[in-house]
């Protein structure tokens, strides 16, 4: 980083003396700084040659079974009967942070605590649920509702929108001066896309952009420097989308994600909390992942220059870089489950009640399923062998749209511009779930 926060071969360097250097069973990799310098990797490739089926003590999370091995996070994510998404899909914070967080007036250990309900009633009826969160039939029932607006169909219909998009923002780029890719590409693009879904106007889509990170943002790290900011923001957010559901309620039946849920049968009647935990699935699902995946196509080919000019020498290879892009990056990290019964696993046994973290970003770089994962090959045989985007019930509802705004913006990208430089290590999201970035100095130095 040019303004010297972290420096990431330090990180890096210190983050591999300290993954071998320390008993194994108080390894822990579910550390936001970690990520936040992309210093994991070792502790990961400790766990899966080690113990890919690890009893993680409590750090800033709750004691949980970190499961690190393609195949083993392959057994639980498909699963569902059990391994349960209820409660939340996300390592949920230890009871120390919990109550660190109520002192600092945080008032709860997740969103729902900042959209009103006190701790400890979150899944009562009165705190967000979503349904990636919940086990069938009611997970079945919410997702079948909203799945139309990511149909075959609707993804034809939505390309051509997309596209022009996508020219317009490459066409007002910068040449030959820095700029921020993050901010004036990918947040652009996503956020039009997901303000079209929510049938919003353009001229709110990057409220849709700041919710999406102070949803996820933990205070003192960059995007809310507050408990008390942090809550007002959620309350700005919660209430925008309220006046949605009204609108659309008391108006005929429409093509938007919020005239779906407020219409489906098995929809309509939910509660508003529920309610506002779709709409914070459905924001960072179809804003966080997509545009930390068209920074990290940026970052990953100025990785492997090679890659970079076997992509300009053949842009027909685009889908098969997407689908690369999206494995190596990983956008999201990990995903909880809860066990519902006994169960073994990896010769370890898992008790009912136990927190299970399947690490998909340790998962994608397993060399007994993946070859050379660490490298970023934009040929790869399989290449859409990778566990970013789930498997089973909670296989991501919008990966298709996800690809689809890829590939279009490196076909629109391949046309416009010889070479995007990255000109310093970007500034990454301080996040365990989240595997993103916040800020990536870029030079376009000519147009084609």
């Amino acid at each position: 980083m040019s303004d010297g926060s972290i420096d990431i071969k330090e990180a890096a360097s210190a983050a591999r003396e300290a993954a071998y250097s320390q008993p194994l069973e108080t390894l822990n990799p579910a550390m936001p700084a970690l990520f936040e310098a992309d210093a994991m990797w070792p502790y990961f490739e400790r766990l899966r040659a080690e113990d890919p089926v690890h009893w993680t003590p409590e750090g800033d999370n709750a004691a949980h079974w970190g499961v690190t091995r393609y195949n083993d996070i392959m057994t639980v994510d498909t699963n569902h009967q059990v391994f349960s998404s209820e409660g939340g899909i996300t390592l949920p914070p230890s009871e120390a942070r919990v109550q660190k967080m109520i002192e600092e007036g945080g008032g709860g250990a997740g969103p729902g605590g900042l959209f009103g309900p006190p701790p400890g009633q979150e899944g009562e009826g009165g705190g967000p649920r979503m349904f990636i969160a919940m086990d069938p039939p009611r997970h079945d029932e919410q997702r079948k509702t909203v799945s139309p607006a990511v149909s075959p169909h609707s993804l034809a219909q939505m390309e051509p929108q997309i596209r022009e998009r996508a020219g317009q923002i490459l066409d007002s780029l910068p040449i030959g001066e820095p700029f921020d890719w993050v901010d004036q590409v990918s947040m652009e693009l996503t956020a039009m896309t997901l303000a079209t879904l929510f049938d919003m106007p353009q001229a709110d889509r990057r409220r849709l952009t700041r919710w999406s990170d102070v949803v996820m943002a933990q205070p003192g790290h960059g995007i809310v420097d507050s408990w008390e900011q942090k809550r007002a923001e959620m309350f700005e957010y919660g209430s925008y989308f309220l006046n949605l559901w009204n609108e659309r309620k008391n108006a005929e039946p429409g093509g938007d994600l919020i005239s779906m849920l407020a219409h489906g049968e098995a929809t309509r009647d939910m509660n508003q909390f529920e309610y506002l935990g779709n709409v914070i699935l459905l924001t960072i699902g179809g804003n966080d992942t997509t545009r930390n995946t068209i920074s990290g196509s940026v970052y990953a080919l100025n990785k492997f220059p090679d890659q970079y000019a076997k992509l300009r020498a053949d842009p027909s290879l685009a889908p098969s870089m997407v689908s690369e892009t999206i494995r190596w990056q990983t956008p999201l990290a990990h995903m909880k489950r809860v066990a519902k019964t006994d169960f073994e696993l990896g010769g370890k046994k898992i008790r009912a009640g136990d927190i299970v973290a399947m690490w998909y970003v340790s998962g994608n770089r397993d060399d007994g399923v993946v070859e050379n994962p660490n490298a970023y090959l934009i040929d790869r045989p399989r290449v859409r062998q990778h566990l970013s985007f789930g498997f089973g019930i909670h296989r991501c509802v919008g990966n298709r749209l996800a690809e689809l705004q890829l590939r279009v913006i490196w076909e629109e990208i391949l046309k416009r511009f010889p070479t995007i430089q990255l000109l310093e290590e970007p500034k990454r999201t301080y996040s365990t779930f989240v595997k993103g970035y916040e800020r990536m100095q870029v030079l376009i130095p000519t147009r084609a």
